[in-house]
């Protein structure tokens, strides 16, 4: 049994990722502030589900509070680390940006000041696809320049890498981070698009589309991400140790970046379809402009991915916005 940190394990991807964890019968110590940013009802019912899964202890503190992380590595050890808190959201950082900077890049600081005093075997930390920002050349690979961030989320998605990227010099720390585009499936977050269009679909209601219809994504199923996430555990970076040629590892520290997507660039109208199908009603859709901070397209390059666990993700869009619609009626009894 390994005493694992996940931080974020209420949110949408915390919570699948403690669930796993708890089903290979690891110890997991769950971390989240259980905030109000969505529904907190969801939050509370992810958390009670893993309370009986197994060995799950959860602390609801912000990340950012002077020393709450320490104490927690102090009393508990954990081998690995997971980081998946954060402030989320492109457009909420238009209206809020001192909590993106307070969370983003001070909890950071707190996790890695923590670490520092008691050093992980592996810690593993989420970044965004986003962090590529204005970059045009596609697939994203990680071992290209990403220094043009389109939002203040971004922005701070990119600072904590930079910051990772220190300590892990400064201090010898291994730490992965993963790049994650456009997460769906089962318990996902309400201010997510899936979430958003479905409940509209059923209701009868208009979806806001923005750009026209105009944008890609590579839509990625949870379940693949956490896959994947629990297969770099074991890859450990080590300096100047690269996995391929494209390997995003540094020369002077144990820290490189992965990029985690389906590789598959999908349209939003066809994501949209792909609803329309599993839910069996048409869309009606109000044709919106670009929002500011967005992007046109997404797309990753996995083959470093590929190379460091022998996996890449699978799950093809009919059977994950499928899998999504199923769980959201069952949840909320439409």
């Amino acid at each position: 049994m390994t005493t694992v940190l996940v931080t974020g394990a209420a949110g949408f991807i915390g919570f699948h990722v403690c669930a796993a964890l708890l089903n290979e019968g690891h110890r997991v110590i769950g971390l989240d502030s259980v905030n109000a940013y969505y529904d907190v009802a969801l939050k509370r019912a992810r958390i009670d589900r893993l309370a009986g899964q197994g060995t799950f202890d959860l602390i609801e503190a912000k990340i950012e509070t002077p020393g709450v992380l320490m104490e927690l590595f102090a009393t508990h050890g954990p081998e690995i680390v997971i980081h998946l808190a954060a402030q989320a959201g492109v457009r909420y950082s238009l209206e809020n940006p001192m909590a993106y900077f307070e969370t983003n890049i001070g909890g950071v600081m707190q996790l890695l000041e923590a670490a520092r005093a008691y050093p992980p075997r592996h810690m593993l930390m989420a970044s965004s696809s986003s962090a590529y920002g204005a970059n045009t050349a596609m697939p994203y690979r990680e071992d290209v320049a990403a220094d043009h961030q389109m939002s203040l989320y971004a922005a701070t998605k990119k600072s904590g890498e930079n910051i990772a990227h220190s300590y892990a010099h400064l201090f010898d720390l291994p730490i992965t981070m993963f790049r994650f585009f456009t997460v769906y499936g089962p318990w996902g977050r309400p201010d997510m698009a899936p979430h958003k269009f479905t409940r509209a679909i059923l209701a009868g209601e208009s979806i806001d589309v923005y750009n026209h219809g105009d944008m890609r994504r590579d839509f990625t199923y949870i379940d693949d991400l956490v896959t994947a996430i629990l297969l770099l555990r074991d890859a450990v970076p080590a300096a100047g140790q690269r996995a391929n040629a494209a390997d995003s590892i540094s020369d002077v520290a144990p820290f490189r970046v992965v990029n985690i997507g389906n590789s598959d660039p999908i349209k939003l109208t066809d994501f949209i379809a792909a609803l329309e199908t599993a839910t069996g009603q048409p869309a009606k859709q109000n044709l919106m402009p670009m929002q500011p901070g967005d992007v046109p397209a997404t797309w990753a390059d996995v083959g470093l991915l590929r190379a460091l666990t022998g996996y890449v993700p699978q799950t093809d869009l009919a059977t994950g916005v499928g899998h999504f619609v199923d769980w959201f009626r069952d949840y909320y009894g439409r």
